[in-house]
């Protein structure tokens, strides 16, 4: 508890002066708008946690974003009809994309950072090929409303998040998250203790893709057709997953103080937006978050680095 507790003071002190800079923010619309706006994050930042608590990383999770955006306004165009069709095989795709990554990686044991870098490369070749480089097509309104309509005053992207939020945090609590922390804590001794490495780090993989395939559908909704809409998202998440105090060596973090280092984010840049601090600073920002949790995490857990290069 003690290790997820700075994550979600920070995230409290950025909510205040955001605040303090726009008292509107307090109100339920605005606020409501903001967790909005982080949803598509939040949810990428749970699949990036399962992928990085593993001991592994997923860096195809922004192309796939883009890929999916892409594919979906090409098959849709526009039809009502064609809508929820097109939704499964955008989450169908996404376990795909994540079972790949995770039998290559496990499998043909070439590293995740590679695997996955291959991949957002593969994904990003395709869709230029196939789009020219100018997506075409046209989402549905029913495919847009999951990204920017409402149930009542609640967005639709906010109930989702609450739904992928509460089944994160159960299946880590329960004994599938208990086996995908000790892997990544120590896989050797996971194997000898009887645990599936490959299979869980493969599973770990489609979490990743299908956290993928729901951030898609929402932003899509929410932003529209484009080539860039996934543009930086894993980087984004990584960031994320590392604010809230997980190991990049994987083993340790909790996916709820993940989900808030992704609201923390989001934060900043919207308090950095209200300061009128130009956006192009945001992936230095990022850079700087990373480098300074890994040197953190270092010198918190100095015996489990001395005994990974031993």
């Amino acid at each position: 508890m003690r290790r997820t507790l700075p994550i979600f003071v920070v995230l409290a002190v950025l909510l205040v002066a955001i605040a303090v800079a726009n008292p509107y923010f307090l109100e339920p619309p605005a606020f409501l708008a903001f967790v909005k706006r982080a949803a598509p994050l939040v949810i990428l930042a749970a699949g990036q946690y399962a992928v990085i608590v593993s001991g592994e990383f997923d860096l195809s999770v922004g192309s796939l974003v883009t890929a999916e955006v892409v594919i979906a306004a090409r098959l849709i165009d526009g039809s009502a009809e064609a809508t929820w069709p097109v939704v499964a095989l955008l989450i169908v795709l996404g376990l795909l994309v994540g079972l790949v990554n995770g039998v290559v990686t496990t499998l043909l044991r070439v590293p995740s950072f590679i695997t996955t870098l291959g991949m957002l490369l593969i994904l990003s070749g395709a869709i230029f090929l196939w789009t020219g480089g100018a997506p075409r097509g046209a989402l549905s309104e029913e495919f847009r409303e999951l990204g920017r309509g409402s149930l009542g005053p609640v967005p639709w992207s906010v109930l989702i998040l609450v739904v992928v939020a509460a089944a994160a945090a159960y299946a880590m609590r329960a004994r599938f998250g208990h086996t995908l922390v000790a892997v990544g804590d120590n896989d050797r001794a996971a194997a000898l203790s009887g645990v599936r490495v490959a299979r869980v780090r493969t599973v770990a993989f489609m979490i990743s893709g299908l956290a993928a395939a729901v951030a898609a559908i929402l932003l899509g909704g929410f932003a529209g057709v484009s080539a860039q809409v996934g543009k930086g998202l894993e980087f984004q998440a990584i960031t994320a997953v590392v604010l809230g105090g997980v190991a990049l060596g994987g083993g340790r973090g909790s996916v709820v103080a993940a989900m808030a280092g992704a609201f923390t984010l989001e934060a900043l840049f919207t308090l950095l937006n209200l300061y009128g601090i130009s956006g192009a600073l945001e992936p230095a920002v990022q850079g700087v978050i990373i480098i300074a949790a890994v040197a953190l995490g270092a010198v918190r857990f100095p015996r489990r680095r001395v005994a990974a290069t031993s």
